[in-house]
This record gives C-alpha cells, sequence and structure tokens, in this order.
C-alpha cells in the first residue's frame, strides 16, 4: 500500500507538472498577438492560490508523509505566478484590473491561512484548518474553468479549451484522487475527485465539438499537437490547473 501511494504521488507530480506547462502554448499566441482575446485569466490566479495553500498543507509541520504534494505545488505557483504575470501585461483594461484584484484577494487569504495556522494552531488542529483550506480552493480551482466550458456549449466550438488542457486536468486528478484514497487523506481525495469528473467533463465536450472547428483553427491545433510532440518536455501532454497537488 505504501509503494502504490508512493508510485501515484509520483505520478501525480508528473502529471501535474505537465499540467502546469500546458498552457505556454496559449501564451505563446497571447505573446504572440499581444492579446489575451477571449482566454480567461481567472483559472490561473485561481491555480496560483490552490499551488500555495496545498504546497503549504504538505509541509511536515502542518501533514506528514506529504511532501511529494508540497515539491510540486510549490513548482506549480512559480509557473503560476509567471501566467498570471503575462495576463496582467497583455489583458486589456478592464480584465486586466479584474485579474490584478483577484490578484490581490487570493495573497491575502493565502498570507491569512498561513499565519493563522504557524501562529494560532497546532498539530492535529493546524492540519485541519490548512487542509480545508486547500479543500475549498482545490475545488474552486477546478471549478474556474466552467466558464470556459459554458463559452464551448454556446458557440460549438473549442478554440478556447485546448484539448491537452483537459486531458491533463483528468490525469492529474485521477492520479491524485487515488494518492489521496491511498494516504487516506480526505483532504487530497475529495477536490480532486471532482477534478477528475470535471476533466471529463471537458473531454466529452472536446469530443462533442472539436469537428466543428474552422479549417483555421485545425492547422493551428495541428501546428501546436506537433510543437509539443517534437519537444522534450511536452507543453501540450502536460493545473491546472489548472491543477495542483491537492
Amino acid at each position: 500500500m505504501d509503494i502504490a501511494h508512493f508510485l501515484f504521488g509520483i505520478f501525480g507530480n508528473a502529471t501535474a507538472l505537465f499540467l502546469f506547462l500546458a498552457p505556454t502554448i496559449t501564451f505563446k499566441r497571447i505573446i504572440k498577438s499581444r492579446s489575451t482575446e477571449q482566454f480567461s485569466g481567472i483559472p490561473y490566479v485561481m491555480t496560483l492560490l490552490n499551488c500555495l495553500l496545498s504546497a503549504w498543507y504538505g509541509l511536515p509541520f502542518v501533514s506528514k508523509n506529504n511532501l511529494l504534494v508540497s515539491t510540486i505545488n510549490g513548482t506549480g505557483a512559480v509557473i503560476e505566478g509567471i501566467y498570471v504575470l503575462l495576463f496582467l501585461i497583455f489583458a486589456p483594461k478592464k480584465e486586466k484590473a479584474k485579474i490584478f484584484g483577484l490578484l490581490v484577494l487570493v495573497l491575502s487569504v493565502f498570507s491569512t491561512v498561513a499565519l493563522v495556522s504557524l501562529l494560532a494552531l497546532h498539530g492535529t488542529t493546524r492540519k485541519l484548518f490548512c487542509g480545508l483550506a486547500a479543500t475549498i480552493f482545490s475545488i474552486i480551482m477546478y471549478a474556474s474553468p466552467l466558464s470556459i466550458m459554458r463559452l464551448v456549449i454556446r458557440t460549438k466550438s473549442v478554440e478556447f479549451m485546448p484539448f491537452f488542457l483537459s486531458l491533463f486536468v483528468f490525469l492529474c486528478g485521477t492520479s491524485w484522487f487515488v494518492y489521496g484514497l491511498l494516504g487516506r487523506d480526505p483532504f487530497v481525495a475529495i477536490p480532486n475527485g471532482f477534478g477528475c469528473a470535471l476533466g471529463t467533463a471537458q473531454l466529452i465536450l472536446y469530443f462533442i465539438y472539436h469537428k466543428n472547428q474552422s479549417a483555421a483553427e485545425k492547422a493551428s491545433d495541428e501546428k501546436c499537437v506537433e510543437m509539443g510532440a517534437g519537444n522534450g518536455n511536452s507543453n501540450e501532454s502536460n493545473p491546472a490547473g489548472r491543477i495542483s497537488a491537492v
């Protein structure tokens, strides 16, 4: 059981890293066009919060035997921070103000959770408090692409919902869900079970509407796939969360 728990943690780290890197193709497009177009910045900000809280939860003085959770989410926080910065640079003025306000809120929430848990709580109470915070915001993070899913249904086009991002939401959510079950940690299993379900829903939408893409969109997608397949760090094949490890 311990070996399986460790192996799913390693697989979860790998899929989470791919997931964190998946939006690089989106941001290449944003940088090239110098516009965020209809892409939403909300998932990146919420993933940043999720990574920060999950990395904190995984630290040994908060919860034991969860260092794999902490390391991958610490890495994810750095990557998501870069995405948010790029979004703030290229977003329209109104969207920029909204994302900046959300970023301030996110950093305030994390700072509050960290300080309260460090200064006022100890032992099991600290783990419970941090675990609940990580779980709540992990679910919020997983739910953040719902706006894009609504756009897909409304436009009957998956142009703004990249396939590989949806795929690795599913893989990452599933691997950490199993990791949480094996480790009997509900703060890992519950939010990632939700992520697994949401990733499944995104994949279903993709296969329903992907044939509605225009020839230009298909050519662009194929180029992106070729770029990812040809480069060893597989940008397409990798929070989420969007997703984080918790």
